[in-house]
């Protein structure tokens, strides 16, 4: 290949990174919410369980408390993997696309298949986070127990 093809493919192959550094961006975005959320039901699981050693008897709320935050850190845990996934592959489509520019070689299918792969695993990831969210949202209680009855957030107090 003629320096200026080669120097024309490379500025191809640049401008068609573009896009997919971006997602990698987002995704990286993602994945930093994600841990963030994990740590912060791993600090509540470990306040939870400091209660509970010293409790001189079994609490169920918290032992029901306890059950729920280690399944959204499972959860948690599969989004981040999922997540992370999608990155590598995403980065592999950049990867083959400068491939392609500098040993000219058509990699067209190879890039299709990974970034058909890369946002499979990015929409797994998503589902999972929204699974998450609604778990962590079953048991939200607000405005816990006020003048012996459960009030629910939208109740006013009219007395």
């Amino acid at each position: 290949m003629q320096p200026d093809m080669q120097l024309e493919a490379i500025s191809r192959a640049i401008q068609l990174a573009i896009a997919p550094v971006f997602l990698v961006t987002g995704v990286i975005a993602l994945l930093s919410l994600l841990a963030s959320r994990l740590a912060r039901v791993i600090d509540r699981a470990r306040a939870l369980e400091k209660r509970m050693l010293e409790s001189p008897q079994p609490d169920p709320v918290v032992e029901a408390d306890l059950a729920m935050l280690a399944r959204r850190a499972s959860l948690m845990n599969w989004a981040i993997g999922l997540g992370t996934a999608c990155a590598l592959l995403v980065c592999s489509v950049i990867a083959a696309l400068f491939l392609s520019a500098f040993l000219g070689i058509g990699l067209q299918l190879l890039v299709g298949w990974l970034f058909i792969a890369a946002m499979a695993l990015l929409i797994a990831a998503l589902l999972i986070f929204l699974g998450e969210v609604f778990l962590a949202t079953s048991r939200l209680r607000i405005g816990e127990m006020q003048a012996g009855f459960r009030r629910r957030p939208w109740e006013r107090d009219l007395g």
